[in-house]
């Protein structure tokens, strides 16, 4: 399962980019003059404007943020200490407008520190995150600018808004009383104080998994990749050269490490690089991350009890659809049995094949992948490297653009070369819509390398908006696939071109946007996920696979035969799929409900997945001391859940195209599009999921999807 950021945002929030934050070491370099700086300029050119990406540079930050968050501050105190009696076209329209020079260059910022990650920019994050979060602060905690805000919403039913206006003055009210802005004076001080040190301590916590996720296993004897497909082979090689090394390397990311955990034959070298892969941030040298983990999770809790939640869980489950860590728990917990019992029957069945071969061996957690690909094999004829040859990556993403243009009509022109950008290999699209009317840009930053963040992730340089000046959106898909050695097609994985599908369902949830106001944009974090799951559906039906899974050498399509295959599979291993996911869930929510703060992550762990029954062969998907989600902001933590609470409208989705006459009727996806994937947050997700589907989701179309007993 893959991870976006792609979160919700209020009007007094920082518009920072949603990236991992990295950190510390060295000073920062002396600053640019404002008047040459271009991180301050407007962005220019066609489009509405792009990000010059190819005048960016770490040394020009310093300034920029200096500058961008002065005149931040400056717009808000002009709103605060406005003579004239506060009204929503006073207060909260510049709020809305407020902050865009800021916006623009920590998009730039949160792109460099996941995509092209270095010392320089490691140590201004540790620098500036602690800033950024005071300067928030400064905001939330201004008392003229509650004041006009508390004003506006104690008349909000009687003052003429409309049904959006008062949306957006209760959210706004909402979020600044839940970020600290009713308390006392030393209650602000101390939570502002707790604030900054959260941000340096995510700086420190992403710059030192960064740090282990560079490292690689090193292979000289070819004979220890046996088994290991040639495309796989190729990619190991290419990391070597890249690091000056004979052989091949296995670099310490999930897209070069799940391969030869599924296909070596050479168990040693499977445990070997499976160990190193779990135990990321958890070596008990410079890059551990425990210590700083458990700095998080006491500071968390301290602020938990300064804004008056029992915990962090409470907190952070405020402005959510679930509510309560009791109403996602008791989703997790619906599907974990099923989930441990088919974990028990792929063990069985995989420890079957073991003994018939005389291997001698009990199954590990290093050879779930391994023998979980002979089962398929046996009980479909399904190899996984028979897929691959069909999914290039060039047709995946014409696959992609292709059904969302059947779907909702956008309509897409690449542009690669035409504007800037930070890679060589990112390329770029321009965006209409069904009428030829303006959409925006995509981007597409698709190859792993050294100082790009692992997973894959969907954000936005710029979001749409009607509020003049109205703005267009320019989106970005990043992935980690592997690009290979020079001249060689970019094949994927059946999971790659899954993930892929699903983070472009971000980028469309993105593009059909159409709100007004900035604040009412960004939807729960237990939402946000849906509308990139319901998109993975469309990659395996007939009208994509006909068009553009082609073998690469052949240019035959995927035969019936082979998708029959696939199809009879899709439930095969959904066991250790929802056990390593939900373990990692659960375990989040228990962290961050526990009655006292964690002080030791590694044994609140071991004693979790015991309480929970974790079965012995596999690991939570992220470990603790990796969990980027949790530790690197706020973002997923006590919200990892989030990922099945919107699969379960995902999967009652699906279930309403299928009732419809199937994946493409258009009723469907034109009542989809305008009723959910267009109206951001203007209405309560809930009310507008309802809308839809005429009634709540239904938890047994997830359990049938997953093929886990429905009753």
């Amino acid at each position: 399962m893959v991870h976006p950021v792609f979160l919700a945002a209020t009007a007094l929030s920082l518009i920072m980019s949603s990236s991992v934050q990295a950190q510390t070491q060295g000073t920062t370099q002396a600053a640019a003059p404002v008047q040459s700086n271009p991180l301050l300029a407007m962005w220019s050119g066609s489009y509405g404007g792009v990000p010059p990406w190819d005048q960016v540079r770490p040394e020009l930050f310093p300034e920029a943020f200096a500058t961008a968050l002065a005149e931040r501050q400056a717009e808000y105190e002009a709103i605060a200490s406005n003579p004239e009696a506060p009204t929503f076209a006073n207060t909260f329209v510049p709020m809305q407008l407020a902050g865009e020079q800021l916006g623009r260059v920590n998009a730039l910022f949160g792109v460099m520190t996941s995509n092209m990650n270095n010392p320089a920019y490691q140590a201004l994050d540790a620098e500036w995150s602690p800033k950024q979060a005071a300067a928030q602060d400064a905001i939330t905690f201004n008392p003229a600018l509650l004041a006009r805000i508390e004003a506006i919403y104690n008349a909000r039913e009687t003052s003429g808004l409309d049904a959006e206006q008062q949306r957006l003055v209760t959210r706004t009210y909402e979020s600044f009383v839940r970020q600290g802005a009713r308390l006392d004076a030393g209650q602000k001080a101390r939570l502002s104080e707790i604030n900054q040190q959260l941000a340096s301590n995510f700086a420190t916590y992403s710059e030192k998994l960064l740090t282990d996720e560079a490292t690689y296993i090193a292979v000289t004897d070819e004979s220890e990749l046996a088994g290991v497909p040639a495309s796989v082979k190729s990619v190991a090689r290419a990391a070597a050269q890249e690091r000056g090394l004979e052989g091949w390397a296995i670099v310490n990311t999930r897209s070069a490490v799940d391969p030869v955990l599924t296909f070596a034959t050479d168990r040693a070298l499977r445990e070997k690089v499976w160990r190193a892969f779990v135990n990321r941030g958890d070596n008990g040298g410079a890059s551990d991350t425990n210590a700083t983990i458990a700095a998080i999770l006491q500071l968390r809790d301290e602020r938990a009890e300064l804004l008056g939640f029992d915990n962090h869980a409470e907190w952070r489950m405020q402005d959510t659809m679930a509510k309560t860590p009791a109403a996602a728990t008791d989703l997790m917990m619906r599907v974990w049995p099923a989930a441990t019992a088919r974990v028990a029957e792929e063990v069985r069945d995989m420890q079957a094949i073991a003994e018939a071969e005389g291997a001698g061996l009990t199954i590990e957690p290093w050879d779930y992948r391994f023998y979980q690909e002979k089962v398929r094999k046996a009980r479909y004829d399904l190899d996984q490297a028979e897929l691959k040859p069909y999914f290039a990556l060039d047709n995946m993403i014409d696959a992609a653009f292709w059904s969302a243009n059947q779907l909702y009509g956008l309509q897409f022109e690449e542009i690669s070369g035409t504007v800037p950008v930070f890679e060589p290999n990112v390329r770029v699209w321009h965006v209409k819509d069904k009428d030829g009317a303006e959409v925006g840009l995509f981007y597409r930053d698709d190859f792993a390398r050294t100082g790009k963040r692992s997973g894959a992730w969907a954000t936005t340089y710029r979001s749409q908006r009607d509020l003049p000046p109205a703005k267009n959106v320019l989106s970005s898909n990043n992935n980690n696939f592997a690009k290979g050695a020079p001249g060689e097609p970019v094949l994927i994985s059946l999971d790659d071109a899954e993930t892929l599908f699903h983070e472009f369902g971000h980028a469309i949830h993105s593009m059909l946007q159409d709100v007004t106001y900035p604040g009412l944009a960004g939807t729960p974090r237990d939402f946000v996920e849906y509308p990139s799951q319901v998109n993975e559906h469309w990659l395996l039906t007939r009208e994509v696979l006909d068009r553009f899974a082609r073998h690469y050498e052949t240019g035959e399509p995927m035969p019936q035969e082979l998708l029959d295959k696939v199809k009879a599979a899709q439930t095969f291993n959904q066991g250790f799929a929802t056990v390593e996911y939900l373990a990692s869930a659960i375990v989040d929510m228990k962290l961050h409900t526990a009655t006292e703060p964690v002080t030791d992550p590694d044994a609140f762990e071991r004693t979790a997945l015991a309480e929970i029954g974790m079965p012995r062969e596999l690991v939570m998907r992220h470990r603790l001391p990796q969990f980027n989600h949790l530790f690197s902001s706020d973002a997923y933590s006590a919200g990892y859940y989030s990922y099945l609470w919107s699969e379960t409208m995902d999967a009652d989705t699906w279930a309403a195209f299928e009732e419809a006459g199937g994946a493409w009727d258009k009723a469907t996806a034109d009542r989809f599009a305008e009723l959910l994937l267009s109206t951001g947050n203007e209405t309560d997700r809930a009310e507008a999921y309802r809308a839809f589907r005429g009634r709540d989701p239904d938890v047994k179309a997830l359990l049938r999807i997953r093929g886990f007993p429905a009753e």
